[in-house]
């Protein structure tokens, strides 16, 4: 047994110290508890709602939470919202697959040792390509909008629409883009061409 033992440790010591280890079992397992606990979400605008608190893993030198570790918590909200309104299962059928193509956060307020919160998501609108998201982290003590975050998940082997139709069985028509949203979107392009013709590459060369 104690033989056993050693090599175990030392698998799980080169686990953790070569690869994220915790993220990756986080995400798989949040994602398969709300697939086996929780029921299907049939809105794909319907905001959901992911709790979390601020650990001291989760603490900079200032002893607030990082910065790094909004967008870990939001990318794990962002996969269960994706597995709960089905999105993950419809890509997983159409053999696509979907990708972080671009993020933005703003912070408005720190948040604290072991000051609870929750991850709200919801899905913004989609275009020929990719589904933009939001992320709020919501401070449960007063409700404060501690940050925002947006997202633009990218469809690789497919498209928006053929996932939305796969789930809702018809066309469906995308949302208006919010003003901001239209604004960071056009940021985005701009940047995506100015680096192409700083790298002397045309537009064959497209970003994700």
């Amino acid at each position: 047994m104690v033989g056993l033992l050693v090599p175990l440790l030392a698998l799980a010591l080169a686990y953790f110290a070569l690869l994220d280890g915790w993220y990756l079992l986080r995400v798989p397992f949040a994602v398969l508890r709300v697939l086996l606990l929780q029921p299907r979400v049939r809105d794909l605008l319907a905001e959901q709602r992911y709790a979390g608190r601020v650990l001291p893993s989760d603490l900079d030198l200032m002893l607030h939470q990082n910065n790094a570790r909004y967008l870990r918590e939001a990318d794990v909200a962002r996969a269960v919202h994706l597995a709960r309104c089905g999105v993950l299962e419809a890509l997983r059928a159409l053999g696509a697959r979907a990708v972080l193509a671009a993020s933005c956060a703003r912070y408005r307020r720190s948040m604290r040792l072991f000051e609870p919160f929750e991850v709200r998501t919801r899905l913004l609108s989609w275009d020929d390509s990719a589904f933009y998201l939001e992320a709020r982290f919501v401070s449960l003590r007063d409700g404060f909008v501690c940050a925002l975050l947006r997202f633009r998940q990218h469809v690789l082997g497919s498209s928006p629409e053929r996932v939305v139709q796969h789930l809702c069985k018809r066309r469906v028509e995308p949302p208006e883009l919010p003003e901001d949203l239209q604004h960071w979107i056009a940021y985005n392009e701009a940047s995506s061409q100015l680096l192409r013709a700083e790298s002397g590459l045309g537009d064959s060369a497209k970003d994700q």
